[in-house]
């Protein structure tokens, strides 16, 4: 080291500096930053992908640590298994626009028997423009069933609810559109009620129900009515007269001839099937739109008529539903506090004899509108001599 560092003196003394190589400290280390940099967004991706991966695991009821750690885990076990295809959503929000919502409600699996345990629900579907005054009695139907249906409310986009976490109408909202009475709109809601329930795989039968409507039974006469039935309760009936075939547009010919035309109860209960056969349509669909317009009332024509034309056999052809027209208009008789006695249910329930499964019986309505507000106090308060609940 000696001779080297005395050679160095000397050129220095000699002014002869050899070249000198400069290192820029920082230089050295970009590569590293440069590593750590990507690491750390990587890292951030990877975060934000899970977050969101776990968000659509985690229920709203997953409010605890313990519950939520379970929902993730339970997640990711089943990513890859037949659950992750049938999990229920916890929330009824999204964004498909209907075109959207109705192809992906029409997907029907081909083989029958299920690879899994399923219990056939019920979806009640409630159209409404805004409140329910009539939930409390509902909620008194369906408590201790919850297993056994699922709900679904459509009202106007403006509405906010405000239902309590407690009550089985909770986040039970689908996203809505404007609906006019007898306008192609209030059939646009009632298919975008049922695409929303079809996406429930447990969801077997669906009943169409106002907010004027109350049961008539107790819940477990009404499951099991409906589940033991060869039939969907929908009308469809040929009538002649100007509010029947007087609302034929000579226009929808030939794909729908005025022999085929049908006029039925807008409140029905049909099975999966039919529910399919309603959202996928587009033939049908088209003609009713250009051609059924307001004085057609086209929520009393299209689904009785096309479903009479594709699928006539499975359909008891009355409703369930059961309303007062005798004071005559285009609406039906409301139903007050002072209108409730037992003389009216009598009359509800013991009025006539009707079809079922081919058999004569004298059980025909399961439910009955129109009931206002202020019979709540009074049905809740008689409703297990009423209704045996």
């Amino acid at each position: 080291m000696q001779p080297r560092l005395a050679s160095l003196g000397s050129l220095l003394e000699e002014g002869q500096v050899p070249p000198v190589r400069i290192i820029n400290q920082s230089n050295r280390h970009f590569p590293l930053r440069l590593l750590l940099l990507w690491l750390l967004l990587g890292v951030g991706i990877a975060f934000t992908f899970l977050s969101m991966y776990t968000s659509l695991c985690v229920t709203e009821q997953a409010v605890d640590i313990p519950i939520a750690r379970s929902r993730i885990q339970q997640c990711f076990q089943q990513s890859n298994t037949v659950q992750s295809w049938i999990r229920t959503r916890s929330s009824l929000l999204h964004e498909m626009n209907d075109k959207e919502l109705f192809w992906r409600a029409s997907f029907v699996p081909k083989i029958e028997k299920y690879p899994f345990d399923r219990t056939p629900k019920i979806a009640f579907m409630f159209l409404t423009r805004g409140p329910l005054p009539l939930a409390p009695l509902w909620e008194k139907f369906l408590k201790g069933k919850e297993k056994l249906y699922s709900i679904y409310i459509h009202s106007l986009p403006s509405y906010q609810p405000k239902f309590l976490r407690s009550s089985a109408f909770y986040g039970r909202q689908i996203p809505s559109q404007v609906a006019e009475w007898g306008m192609m709109s209030m059939c646009d809601a009632e298919r975008r009620l049922l695409a929303n329930a079809l996406l429930d795989i447990s969801n077997e039968w669906f009943i169409l129900l106002s907010e004027a409507c109350i049961p008539l039974q107790n819940f477990t006469t009404i499951y099991n009515y409906i589940s033991r039935s060869r039939f969907s309760f929908i009308g469809a009936f040929d009538e002649p007269g100007p509010y029947g075939r007087g609302r034929y547009n000579l226009q929808m010919w030939p794909e729908i001839n005025i022999s085929n035309w049908r006029k039925g109860s807008q409140w029905f209960e049909i099975n999966r099937e039919l529910a399919v056969n309603i959202v996928q349509d587009t033939f049908y669909y088209s003609k009713f739109e250009q051609f059924c317009r307001p004085d057609c009332y086209v929520d009393e024509h299209y689904f009785p008529t096309m479903l009479s034309m594709k699928s006539p056999h499975l359909l008891a052809n009355r409703t369930l539903t059961w309303v007062d027209w005798s004071r005559g208009g285009p609406h039906p008789a409301t139903f007050a506090e002072t209108d409730i006695n037992d003389e009216l249910f009598k009359t509800i329930l013991h009025g006539g004899t009707c079809m079922y499964n081919d058999q004569h019986t004298d059980l025909c309505f399961l439910f009955a509108r129109k009931f206002a507000p202020t019979a709540l106090d009074h049905l809740l308060q008689h409703s297990s001599k009423f209704f045996g609940f």
